[in-house]
């Protein structure tokens, strides 16, 4: 009868470290989800602007630049539908060009002037294309009783700029 009476109380004990456990592990695999499917998004747009024919890099508001966010968001190019990440706005993205330098070897923001990408101006085209959420992602986790801070998620996707 004793055994019995104490397994009843170790399992008492356990019970909540135990579901502590387990719903951490599915807030982290929320988060991990959510993760990807951020740094999926961002991809999107870095392969669709770095494809395409006379982009304005240094314009922040190209049309070509601002379709390929919101087709990435949601699905399609007038943004009439939800977007695929809840909370996630086309502002939040930031798309920006790099360079790389042969003389140092190191890959660096180009400047947009005629020296640099700003090829409306009479510049080279940029080597890379970086799009990344600079101020993050924000995702609170949710398990019961335990108050926590969100955590910042901030993806960042660099590819090859192969447009003209």
């Amino acid at each position: 009868m004793k055994r019995r009476g104490s397994s009843l109380l170790e399992t008492a004990l356990y019970l909540p470290i135990l579901m502590v456990m387990v719903l951490g592990t599915i807030e982290l695999a929320r988060v991990t989800y959510t993760y990807y499917s951020i740094q999926k998004v961002l991809y999107t747009i870095a392969r669709y602007v770095g494809t395409q024919q006379g982009v304005n890099f240094c314009d922040d508001t190209d049309t070509t630049v601002q379709i390929a966010k919101t087709y990435a968001l949601t699905g399609t190019t007038d943004g009439s539908t939800d977007p695929f990440i809840l909370g996630l706005t086309v502002d939040q993205i930031q798309v920006r060009i790099e360079r790389y330098t042969a003389a140092t070897g190191d890959i660096g923001v180009c400047d947009c002037s005629a020296a640099g990408c700003d090829v409306a101006n009479g510049g080279s085209a940029p080597d890379y294309i970086v799009v990344s959420i600079p101020d993050g992602y924000p995702v609170t986790l949710t398990i019961p009783k335990l108050p926590l801070d969100p955590i910042l998620l901030k993806p960042r996707v660099r590819v090859p700029h192969q447009g003209t």
